[in-house]
């Protein structure tokens, strides 16, 4: 049965998803990009990512290339797709990825405002939902065609799913760092309320990887 799931997504120390600012030069907001030190290293970010070769196989590369197995479709937060607030000023902005993004199925990024599919390389197409969270789930489904749903972030769109108790797995890396604002996931969130527990966890240098799922 397909399942929405959340993989590889990194929290700060305090509970944040991404720093302040998000611009071109900084997607991840100010000192975001300190958080995937776990991730940029192993050997399925260099592979799936950026496409070149090496890396480290260890536990981190583990849950790295658990998170784009059985995947057939995505979700995206617009702010996940860029840094572009508002109207569509024009057809060039295409994600921050390159002409191969490394999704390689369809991917649906919600929206406020109307905007043509875009079909990139590698098998990877952007959808734009205008219209919530619920009509990008069931055409994620259908386009996923019975393999998991992939819910990439942001912090405010993990958020919405949760709060309408939909994700039915959640792999969080706990990054040793402490970021002092930007977008909090847990703020006002009663997890346990919702249905959810932490069913696993496990150290590393870099990051402390939770599994948390429905109780």
């Amino acid at each position: 049965m397909s399942k929405l799931r959340v993989n590889a997504f990194t929290l700060s120390l305090d509970g944040y998803g991404a720093g302040p600012d998000q611009t071109l030069e900084t997607p991840l907001g100010v000192g975001g990009e300190a958080l995937h030190k776990w991730m940029i290293g192993t050997r399925t970010f260099r592979e799936m990512v950026i496409g070149k070769e090496g890396g480290t196989t260890d536990i981190d590369d583990s849950f790295a290339a658990r998170s784009f197995e059985n995947v057939g479709a995505w979700i995206l937060g617009r702010n996940m797709f860029g840094p572009i607030r508002g109207e569509w000023p024009d057809e060039s902005w295409k994600g921050w990825w390159g002409d191969n993004p490394p999704y390689h199925v369809p991917v649906f990024v919600l929206t406020h405002h109307k905007r043509a599919p875009i079909v990139m390389e590698g098998g990877t197409t952007f959808h734009f939902v205008t219209d919530g969270i619920h009509s990008a789930l069931e055409q994620a489904k259908a386009a996923a065609n019975g393999k998991d749903v992939r819910v990439g972030g942001g912090v405010s769109t993990l958020r919405q799913y949760l709060q309408e108790r939909l994700i039915d797995e959640m792999h969080l890396a706990i990054s040793p760092i402490l970021l002092g604002s930007g977008e909090h996931l847990f703020a006002g969130l009663d997890m346990p309320k919702l249905g959810y527990r932490c069913s696993s966890q496990v150290a590393t240098t870099d990051a402390t990887h939770v599994i948390i799922g429905r109780a």
